[in-house]
């Protein structure tokens, strides 16, 4: 009986003190977490940054000329809330990235300087970031319609940041001119409207050529230029008819005596014949904040593109994108 006993209090003193060091370990991980936590909690002052004026130039001979004149319409900050600096988000790990939209973010950049691009400077690490989205309608109004920018909300998760976006600088002419060579050029995002109607399009800035009046990057410097938009699907997609474009079915299979070639089958004909349609899109940016010491540059950008299709058989909308971007300038 005594050895049952004494056996009892030693379990006991065990169970004791593996309670203990349990607790001991979960209070630390809470204080870690919480410190973690805390890097990413929001700023409570956001920094004001130079305003856009966003007026669509409504010209089908242009389309997509945006005019930046003055500090005037919109404003979108380029530091908003839980930005971070560059070397401040390479030292974070991949834990502590996870799951905070971190990557979706661009970089926010702190200074006033200048810099002057050499002959062989590239562009690197570029990053556009949107933060708001509008469609082009048709609204109707004492018995008139004007077509009107509304405002949209993103549907797509936290992936239609451009991101690793470089290419060359030239100063030819007394201005820059950069010329978008490679990176994650594109996202494939959507949009809803206010009504419920969702909007496909293909954020990019494929093929950018970006030319800017004077010879050095600094708060207040300007450049904008076209890009090429391809179309938001590819020949080897099928639709729920098993059509496509370069591959699939060239009617639908279900409708053959409506697609005779005599009767209905210019109905059906967009439908039908599949196409890979490529627009041309606009862009305007201007900078201001310069990190000498990094070489950095940041800023916001308004771009204007075309909508999706849907391979020929939908009249495209016209989409207006705003934000900001980062960019480093490699010497």
């Amino acid at each position: 009986e005594l050895t049952n006993g004494a056996t009892s209090r030693t379990a006991i003193g065990y169970i004791i003190l593996f309670r203990t060091n349990f607790k001991m370990k979960i209070a630390v991980a809470t204080l870690a977490l919480a410190a973690s936590a805390s890097a990413f909690a929001p700023v409570s002052t956001v920094q004001s940054s130079t305003q856009l004026d966003m007026s669509l130039r409504d010209d089908l001979a242009t389309f997509g000329k945006v005019a930046l004149a003055g500090a005037v319409a919109i404003g979108i900050s380029a530091a908003p809330a839980q930005a971070l600096t560059k070397n401040e988000l390479n030292s974070l790990s991949y834990l502590q990235v996870k799951g905070t939209g971190l990557a979706n973010r661009c970089a926010e950049v702190i200074g006033e300087g200048s810099i002057t691009p050499t002959k062989s400077a590239r562009l690197v690490d570029m990053c556009i970031e949107p933060k708001a989205w509008a469609v082009e309608e048709e609204i109707g109004k004492g018995g008139k319609t004007e077509k009107k920018f509304v405002n949209s909300k993103v549907m797509t998760r936290q992936t239609y940041t451009l991101e690793g976006i470089e290419g060359t600088l030239s100063t030819a002419g007394g201005g820059i001119t950069f010329k978008e060579k490679e990176g994650i050029d594109y996202a494939p995002t959507t949009v809803q409207l206010p009504g419920g109607e969702r909007v496909p399009f293909l954020f990019t800035v494929k093929d950018l050529e970006a030319k800017g009046k004077g010879g050095e990057f600094k708060p207040g410097f300007q450049m904008g230029g076209d890009f090429t938009t391809p179309s938001y699907r590819t020949g080897l997609f099928l639709d729920p008819k098993g059509r496509g474009g370069t591959t699939g079915y060239d009617m639908a299979v279900a409708l053959p005596g409506l697609q005779s070639g005599e009767n209905g089958d210019d109905d059906m004909f967009l439908e039908n014949n599949k196409t890979f349609d490529v627009t041309k899109g606009r862009i305007e940016m201007e900078v201001n904040q310069v990190n000498n010491e990094d070489s950095e540059i940041g800023g916001v950008f308004v771009a204007t593109q075309l909508s999706d299709t849907d391979m020929g058989s939908k009249v495209p909308k016209k989409i207006l994108t705003k934000g900001i971007f980062y960019a480093k300038i490699q010497q």
